[in-house]
């Protein structure tokens, strides 16, 4: 059983939407994100990424930044300004790219059910970016993005949203990158939330900090209220819920910029010694298939899957224990600084201007499916770091939740 139910949304006006709506917090830096909102004054990576409006050099978690972030939202909410609907409200939320395209439904789902086990993770949290988040939520009493979950796919639900399509959309704009936005609102929201009750499991797909930050932020402002009683705001996370069977994975691939003084030719030599290499595109053929960039040109190599879990068979984990440890000493990629990971649309042409610049080689994988993702997960394990890559990204600023 799932419980997702309306939530009270402060809603962007239409015709600002556009100029609002923001890339995510996680997928850009600082500099990044202050290039990107140069000369935009309503882009909502002011309120998310608050330091791009405070002197260069300001430590990130430093009082004045979630400060900064706090006078930004209301004063967001008053210029802007945003709408609070009168209402609890679900809302639709369609993404198309290309010929692709995810339907999802926008609720606050229940923190309890997180706290649980009910709302399954398959990523480890670092405790830094959990305080981060944890701060600007609490401090700005907001949650202003939503978590991006995934769920195996229900033909009652996909009726329903088709349904609550067919009125006018509040939103409906292309982002410069290309990918269009479509938000409608459910006039009527019971049979929605009776049929996510027969969904047994919902996964985080991505959002992982965020859905943690939800959490700690709902103890804090639980143990500074007296009269808790489990139906206040913060006791849900906002959140956009998706289909498995519409949800895309792009690969998430791996570049060592640093050889350890070894040249090129002395690896790739190695690693033909265990995985015989032939010539090939730079786009693995499928699973257990990889591609290294080398000494100017693209070869492949299989490594045979028979390790004793699922884990053990991913593609990540394949070429991190056979390929990444043994030959390059990269022990634990989450900290290592000698390897950078590329994921998404950047494609095979970037991980090439990288292995370059930094004289060293560059490796494609195939792509993690939502199958292995649910796998991990219902079996309460940890996928291996940068293993999942989700494309098209949600947009920050069109609606948010004030608790």
């Amino acid at each position: 059983m799932s419980n997702l139910s309306p939530f009270s949304a402060h809603l962007a006006p239409a015709e600002r939407a556009a100029a609002i709506a923001s890339v995510p917090y996680d997928v850009i830096n600082s500099q990044e994100a202050a290039d990107l909102a140069r000369g935009k004054p309503e882009s909502f990576l002011h309120v998310i990424r608050p330091e791009i409006d405070l002197p260069a050099g300001t430590d990130l978690y430093s009082d004045v930044v979630y400060e900064q972030a706090r006078k930004t939202l209301t004063r967001f909410i008053a210029e802007v300004p945003y709408h609070r609907s009168a209402e609890p409200v679900l809302l639709i939320y369609r993404l198309a790219s290309g010929e692709h395209a995810q339907i999802g439904v926008v609720a606050g789902c229940s923190v309890d059910e997180y706290d649980n086990g009910l709302i399954a993770i398959h990523e480890r949290t670092r405790k830094a970016k959990e305080d981060d988040r944890a701060r600007h939520v609490v401090t700005m009493r907001c949650q202003a993005e939503p978590i991006f979950l995934a769920y195996r796919n229900h033909p009652q639900i996909d009726r329903l949203v088709a349904a609550a399509m067919e009125s006018a959309a509040l939103y409906d704009f292309e982002a410069e990158d290309g990918v269009r936005h479509t938000i409608w609102q459910v006039s009527e929201t019971t049979g929605l939330q009776q049929a996510f009750e027969r969904v047994p499991r919902l996964y985080v797909a991505d959002g992982h900090h965020r859905a943690k930050s939800a959490s700690r932020a709902r103890e804090a402002l639980r143990q500074d209220n007296p009269n808790h009683n489990g139906n206040e705001a913060y006791n849900q996370v906002m959140a956009v819920v998706f289909p498995d069977n519409q949800l895309r994975i792009l690969p998430y691939n791996r570049v060592v910029t640093d050889l350890g003084g070894h040249s090129a030719a002395s690896l790739i030599t190695e690693l033909n010694r265990r995985f015989p290499l032939r010539e090939s595109s730079a786009t693995p053929e499928g699973r257990g298939t990889f591609c290294v960039f080398a000494e100017d040109r693209w070869q492949s190599f299989t490594i045979p899957a028979g390790g004793n879990s699922v884990i053990d068979d991913l593609d990540v984990s394949l070429l991190q224990d056979q390929v990444l440890a043994p030959l390059f000493g990269i022990v634990d990629p989450r900290t290592d600084e000698r390897i950078e990971f590329v994921g998404g649309s950047r494609g095979t042409a970037e991980l090439e201007a990288r292995a370059r610049r930094s004289g060293g080689v560059a490796f494609s994988l195939h792509a993690t499916s939502l199958a292995e993702l649910f796998a991990v997960a219902d079996a309460g394990e940890i996928m291996p770091p940068k293993s999942t890559w989700f494309e098209p990204k949600l947009r920050s600023g069109l609606f948010f939740h004030c608790i």
